[in-house]
This record gives structure tokens, sequence and C-alpha cells, in this order.
């Protein structure tokens, strides 16, 4: 009899923790709708700064987000990193709670909006990239994310990237002309020459050129730590 009692303890346990654990990564329509009003105030007012947004645009994104268009427009570089904040204060909160919120707990593509946010909290990489990097190995979410993350991370630490998706600028005086110019390049890449090969396999449309294109460098030049020092100084 004592044998049997233990036995159904046993099961009793399993059959708790089992339940716990599926009520942790049970869809939950709540958490999908908050993370969906975090990820529209990241991307909206990223999309009003891109340069292929129209003035007409523009004015749409105000509407939606209730501000008005002048006062908007004079304070969207203040707004963002205070947006940002914002919503990293409340993700942290719900990661705390749930872990990464990703595919099976909130759907596609809301199982971004936390990669999103600490992306653009690069000062909290290295805190959450393990976190992503799970996330995306246990298919929560798109790998091509991680590798971007990770690009991140060793370019902030002056390391070279892996996927050639960093892209930085830098106002310096131009040698040859004398005159002040806006300077793109490549964050400098490890093992370059594969560098389209991995960034396939990590799920990337573009290659490192047609990518360094979209994002203002009209050429991709492969530079070392060392030639960027020379330029940028």
């Amino acid at each position: 009899m004592k044998k049997i009692f233990t036995i159904s303890i046993i099961i009793y346990v399993f059959t708790f923790l089992v339940n716990c654990a599926s009520q942790k990564t049970r869809f939950n329509p709540d958490l999908k709708k908050e993370l969906d009003g975090m990820l529209f105030t990241d991307q909206i007012y990223r999309e009003y700064i891109d340069n292929e947004t129209t003035e007409e645009r523009r004015t749409e994104i105000a509407k939606l987000t209730n501000q008005d268009p002048e006062i908007l427009h004079q304070n969207i570089f203040k707004i963002i990193p205070r947006t940002d904040s914002l919503n990293f204060t409340k993700i942290e909160k719900i990661i705390k709670k749930y872990g990464y919120p990703g595919k099976t707990l909130v759907g596609e593509p809301t199982n971004e909006t936390a990669f999103y946010i600490i992306q653009h909290n690069p000062n909290k990489i290295p805190q959450y990239y393990t976190l992503i990097e799970n996330a995306a190995k246990n298919g929560e979410l798109p790998f091509r994310l991680s590798a971007i993350m990770l690009d991140r991370k060793l370019a902030n630490e002056g390391k070279e990237q892996i996927y050639g998706t960093q892209i930085y600028g830098k106002r310096i005086i131009n040698k040859q002309t004398g005159k002040e110019e806006f300077f793109y390049y490549v964050v400098p890449i490890k093992d370059a020459k594969n560098v389209n090969k991995r960034r396939k396999e990590a799920g990337f449309e573009l290659t490192v050129e047609e990518n360094a294109k979209r994002l203002g460098v009209e050429k991709y030049i492969e530079y070392t730590y060392e030639e960027l020092n020379k330029i940028l100084k």
C-alpha cells in the first residue's frame, strides 16, 4: 500500500509540473495583444525617420500616434529613445514571467517583439543575447534575428562581425575635398570571403553588398579596423 501511495504522489507531482509547463507555453492572446502594441511603437517611429518614408506617410503616422505632425517632427529623436526605454522596462517584466515570448506563446510575427526591443537597447544586448540565441535554436524566433543581434554585440565590443549586418556611420573630413561628409561603412567581418554563404544559411535574402547599399553604403569595401581607424580619426 505504501508503495502504491508513493507512486501516486510521484505521478501527481509529474502531472502538476507538466501542466505548469503547458500553461507557461500555451498561446496567450492577452500577451500577444500587449506585445503587438509594443512592436507598433517600436517600429512606427523608426518608419517615420526612414529616408524612403514620404511626407504623406509621416502625416499619417502622426495621426496613428495621436500627435501633432509638427511637434512629432520636432521631437522624433527624443521620442524614440524614450519609447525604447519604456518598452524595455515592460519586456523585462514579461521575460521574467514567461521567459522569451516566442512563437509558441504569442505567434508570428509577435514573437519578434522582444528581439527588436532588446536590439534597440544595445547596452542590454550582452545581458540578453543568450536568451535570444536559445529562442532561435528552439524555433521560437527566426535564426537571422539572432544573427543580427550577435553582429551588433560583436560590433559594439570592437570585434569582427559574422554576418555583415552592421552598418555604422560618422561625420568625417574628406581628405581629398576638405569638406565634411557622412561616411558609412560595413563593420569589419570575420572571414569576409564566405560571408554571403553564412548569410544564406542564416536566412538572409540579400548579399552583404546588397544589404550595405540598402542601408546607405554605395559600395561595399572590406575594411579592417586598422584601416577604419585611419579614416575615422
